[in-house]
């Protein structure tokens, strides 16, 4: 029987082992996705206990506190920083064949060396231990990125902020670039009129200029994604429930926005041929400046409103979505691909049930030139786990070529979920493994191992050029 998380953790042969161990494991980590917050990076703040830099904004982790029973005053409320993390402490164990229990225990060793089991008798000992860890210069933010080996972290930035994190980052000299990807989702949320409104007078206020008409409003976030060109970003990145590519005149998007700017009711197909014009243009811009743009698809979001006027948007309300897919990301493609537009580009998708579709659909649309430029982007969210990534491995194994993927991502707001990376690199070399022993594949380890240090490092490496960045 092997031990819980020894060195060959999910590694079931000895051809899986040899890969991960002499191919995988020292690779830097190119985390083209995430949600880190830039502020913290930039004041290399240390977080002042666990708690703090491992649960607050974790809601994988309030999910399954919930389903454990634990009031809400103990996982997003007022009570002590000690009581949510004695109240994580009695989850884990519960959380027997999910991922948090691998994710959990592997962060504790990994940044902490800490191999006993969390649970109720050990909690108080733990935390005690991991808090005076943090308060050193090892465990300042700064530090526990480069620890990890981590070469590039990309943060999902609104086209309002200013970069000035990014910006005293890259000033400090800071040995790991840390740069923006454009998240415009707002700036093309029509199904809120008066979201949108603020959002245009937020946009009109910091660029100086009216924005009286479509057209300016266009003018204007196009400079803003110039802006954050300037400032290194090389990638944008939606957050969708479906592509939109509803037909669309000048002159209706023109009337659309009218009515936006009189904060008047939009019909359904107003809303989409608004985010389809959005969209497209998004698009182009990137094509412009060779940017790669992701889509993620699929999220039904806020399925708990009452919990969302309690606790607000992305505090573990979300599930997977069953849209329909196909249709509208074609044409939204053909019509980028048609006019000479068509970007590269990563789609993830939410709902498992997708996996084929995604995988098809990418390879419509590569050029015979870049390398692996349409992506079957890696598991993501609900799916980053030991199922998801199996399941989309092997459909993109089965439908295009997994050895032009650009590997894992964390899309995660914590700075201890590199770990995730090691997890995906284990489970890569596991499948690889297996085949070779079971005949399926060549026992060429050389040629093997170049293809699973590809996809976990060289691929993204030369996929966004990070190197070119300011």
């Amino acid at each position: 029987m092997k031990s819980f998380l020894n060195e060959d953790f999910l590694l079931d042969t000895k051809t899986a082992q040899r890969l991960y161990h002499e191919y995988a494991a020292a690779l830097p980590i190119i985390d083209y996705h995430c949600h880190l917050p830039p502020d913290q990076i930039a004041g290399d703040i240390n977080f002042e206990n666990i708690t703090q830099i491992w649960l607050n904004g974790d809601h994988y982790k309030w999910r399954a506190m919930r389903a454990n029973g634990v009031n809400e005053a103990l996982i997003t409320g007022d009570a002590s920083d000690w009581e949510k993390f004695e109240q994580w402490a009695a989850t884990v164990p519960y959380t027997l064949r999910n991922p948090l229990y691998h994710w959990t225990h592997l962060e504790l060793q990994r940044y902490f060396g800490i191999n006993n089991l969390l649970s109720p008798a050990t909690a108080r000992k733990i935390y005690d231990e991991c808090n005076e860890k943090l308060q050193s210069p090892e465990y300042s933010v700064r530090s526990l990125v480069k620890s990890h080996n981590v070469e590039v972290v990309c943060t999902t930035d609104d086209p309002l902020d200013n970069l000035n994190h990014h910006r005293k980052i890259n000033e400090d000299g800071y040995s790991v670039k840390v740069l923006p990807a454009f998240r415009p989702d707002k700036a093309m949320e029509a199904g809120d009129v008066h979201m949108l409104y603020a959002y245009i007078s937020k946009l009109e206020t910091q660029s100086g200029n009216a924005i009286s008409d479509f057209n300016d409003y266009l003018a204007a976030l196009k400079k803003r994604h110039d802006f954050f060109a300037e400032n290194g970003c090389s990638l944008s990145d939606h957050g969708l429930e479906h592509l939109y590519a509803e037909k669309y005149s000048e002159d209706e998007v023109k009337q659309i926005f009218t009515k936006i700017r009189k904060e008047q009711t939009l019909t359904v197909h107003e809303i989409a041929q608004f985010k389809s014009a959005m969209l497209y243009s998004f698009s182009v811009w990137d094509h412009e400046k060779n940017w790669v743009q992701q889509y993620h698809l699929g999220a039904l979001r806020n399925n708990n409103t009452r919990a969302l006027s309690e606790a607000g948007p992305d505090t573990g309300y979300d599930s997977m979505g069953d849209f329909s897919q196909g249709r509208a990301l074609s044409k939204f493609l053909n019509r980028l691909e048609a006019d000479g537009k068509l970007t590269k580009t990563i789609l993830y998708n939410l709902n498992p049930a997708d996996n084929e579709l995604i995988a098809t659909m990418a390879g419509n649309f590569n050029d015979s030139i870049t390398p692996g430029k349409m992506q079957f982007g890696s598991a993501w969210w609900f799916l980053d786990q030991k199922d998801g990534m199996i399941k989309q491995m092997n459909a993109l194994s089965n439908m295009g070529l997994l050895s032009r993927m650009v590997g894992m991502l964390t899309d995660s707001r914590s700075f201890m979920s590199f770990p995730r990376h090691e997890y995906f690199r284990r489970i890569l070399c596991n499948l690889f493994g297996n085949d070779i022993e079971n005949g399926e594949l060549p026992n060429d380890i050389k040629w093997t191992g170049k293809i699973v240090s590809d996809i976990c490092y060289y691929n993204a490496k030369n996929y966004f050029d990070f190197d070119k960045a300011k």
